[in-house]
């Protein structure tokens, strides 16, 4: 009872914190959804019958995508507590055999799915910020390279706070954006009662007579259609942060009827003046207030890209900590939230892209060509991934019918973005391409090195040392690998020094599929003497941990192991990587494996090692 009356005290902060940061990107499609419905480039007429079709179109995205598949189902998907499609991956591949073609296939599907939210990382800042800077053009006439110029401004700013962290201005994110929704809602309303008729729309078979009249321009529209649902994913992807109950309450209670009032609104504005096509949201507003609603627009629009792009920080920090991509700096911009990163190469190459794609194309109706294919392109992966989870839950035939449902849906909408590859959407699925090639290369190459360089059994470098017993110096010497056996570093200095610590350890760092590791778990340091002074420790984190090697010998020291706390030497492996024309992987990609060996970022920052202890031993390897 006591536990319930908790959860029931927290669900208030916890929801509006989950507004500020869950709704962003959701919450900002009706600035340009209905709007590029009805643009020029669309060839579709706001007659009667075109308007109750598209919202009609509109409700039943809303109401089918998001609500029933990811607020019902999706979200039941966690794994401890986290969301997104990596973890989506690897509670899949739990599914399967551990080694074989279908995990194989899985993690490619979750890898191709975390590319795909780079494009989104870059495009949702670009069309949100510029949509909401348009908004001045209804009230003044200005040319389209003041708007230009005024996104790029904010574009430029949003990305530059990006390293003072969002602990900062995350409280205030929550309450302007329950304003937000309000005036969505009261905008709605406004223009309603002048056209009744649109509650019709409530009816699928408006939306049903439009694909059919409409034919292949009816179909065409849906990929404007989806830029209404292209947040969905991120009520998955932050259901770590917050859980499953402020999310679904949130979204049922505030920000789907929100919008929902404010698309019937749009419609109805519509039915009573054609000619409102162009920027039909902020058209909803009587002239004294556009400006001040620009203002709450452009904060919107940067509270939804501030969410977008802090995806992409924990995003790069998970796949780097499964060995999915090269090591990069990664900075922790919290010290009291383990979560929050900054990655200030992620952050510099996202500003690049967005503010190229604002000058290269220019509005925002150009700009939703290139917007949809990547969020639809990872709700078709999901629906995929959650299958093959829920069957182990359910059973086959539960989890082929909501395959069987959703996937035609994500499909035709998948289709109807990938019409518009020479309009823009090449971009995402270009990025999504090198994205996949980076990680696949990294991964494989590093399968290669691993093997180089851990080729001795532990048992028979104790053989041999007890045959040719080498000088041992004091102190310890901790050997740091991630894979199986003796690590390259002791037996490459063992070779040139003649030498070894008094104490040795090989301290293999393993990063599970799992988001944490609790302090508390018995597994979490394994320990395993081979000798008195040849010890073998295994330490697992979460992928969303940061591994502290200091603390992990501390524990060991506190457990009886012989760590001279006062004299300890890191020894890493410097690896330099020459391809070969072995097998194993072709040659230009080992290339270019051994062009992200040189440019990666020290382990020595990640494993919190202090550099005045560290010794790196030089090694070539051939792959």
């Amino acid at each position: 009872m006591a536990q319930t009356e908790q959860q029931a005290e927290r669900l208030p902060p916890l929801a509006l914190a989950a507004l500020g940061v869950v709704f962003g990107d959701i919450g900002t499609s009706p600035l340009y959804a209905m709007h590029v419905c009805f643009a020029r480039s669309s060839g579709l007429a706001p007659t009667r019958d075109n308007v109750l079709g598209v919202l009609s179109l509109i409700v039943w995205a809303l109401i089918l995508v998001v609500t029933v598949k990811y607020i019902v189902f999706i979200l039941r998907a966690d794994l401890n507590g986290e969301g997104g499609i990596l973890a989506l991956m690897a509670l899949a591949t739990q599914r399967v055999a551990p080694s074989g073609g279908t995990r194989r296939v899985l993690v490619a599907l979750g890898l191709f799915g975390a590319a795909l939210l780079y494009g989104d990382g870059m495009l949702t800042p670009a069309i949100s910020v510029l949509s909401a800077v348009e908004g001045i053009t209804v009230a003044t006439p200005l040319s389209s390279h003041y708007i230009q110029g005024l996104t790029v401004a904010v574009l430029v700013a949003l990305f530059w706070v990006q390293q003072r962290g969002t602990g900062a201005v995350g409280a205030v994110f929550g309450p302007v954006m329950l304003a937000w929704f309000a005036v969505l809602a009261l905008l709605g309303l406004r223009w309603i009662p002048g056209a009744p008729e649109v509650l019709q729309a409530f009816s699928p078979h408006h939306g049903v007579r439009f694909l059919i009249a409409g034919g292949w321009t009816g179909y065409l529209v849906l990929g404007s259609v989806f830029l209404a649902v292209t947040g969905g994913e991120a009520l998955y992807a932050d259901l770590g942060h917050f859980g499953i109950r402020p999310i679904r309450f949130m979204w049922l209670a505030v920000v789907l009827p929100a919008v929902l009032i404010n698309y019937f609104g749009q419609a109805a504005m519509l039915l009573q003046d054609p000619s409102a096509v162009h920027h039909t949201f902020f058209r909803q507003a009587p002239p004294w207030a556009l400006v001040p609603l620009v203002i709450l627009a452009t904060l919107a629009a940067v509270i939804a890209s501030q969410a977008v792009i802090s995806g992409a920080f924990s995003l790069t920090a998970q796949a780097l900590e499964l060995g999915y991509a090269p090591r990069v700096d990664v900075r922790h911009s919290s010290p009291d939230e383990e979560g929050q990163v900054y990655v200030p190469m992620v952050n510099g190459l996202l500003l690049i892209a967005a503010v190229a794609l604002v000058l290269h194309f220019g509005s925002t109706d150009a700009l939703a060509g290139a917007y949809g294919v990547a969020v639809s392109g990872t709700m078709g992966l999901t629906t995929l991934l959650a299958a093959v989870y829920f069957s182990g839950r359910w059973g086959w035939p539960r989890a082929a019918l909501l395959a069987a449902v959703f996937l035609p849906i994500d499909f035709a909408f998948l289709g109807a973005n990938l019409v518009k590859i020479d309009h823009g959407g090449w971009v995402p699925l270009l990025v999504a391409g090198v994205g996949y090639l980076l990680f696949t290369t990294w991964t494989r190459g590093q399968d290669l090195v691993n093997v180089e360089l851990n080729r001795m059994a532990e048992g028979e470098l104790i053989k041999h040392l007890a045959a040719a017993p080498p000088v041992r110096v004091p102190g310890t010497g901790v050997y740091l690998t991630r894979g199986t056996g003796v690590p390259r570093t002791l037996l490459h200095n063992l070779a040139l020094n003649h030498a070894l610590h008094r104490t040795v350890i090989v301290l293999t760092i393993r990063i599970e599929p799992l988001p944490r590791i609790a302090d508390s778990d018995p597994k979490r340091i394994l320990v395993e003497p081979v000798t008195d002074d040849f010890i073998s420790i295994t330490a697992r984190y979460g992928y969303m941990q940061r591994p502290n090697v200091p603390l992990v010998l501390r524990d060991c020291a506190a457990r009886g192991i012989p760590v001279e706390g006062d004299d300890i030497t890191y020894v890493l492996a410097g690896v330099r990587v020459i391809p070969t024309a072995n097998p194993g992987m072709a040659r230009w990609r080992k290339r270019l494996y051994a062009f992200l060996a040189r440019n990666a970022y020290p382990s020595t920052a990640n494993y919190q090692l202090p550099r005045d202890r560290v010794l790196e031993v030089g090694l070539q390897v051939e792959i």
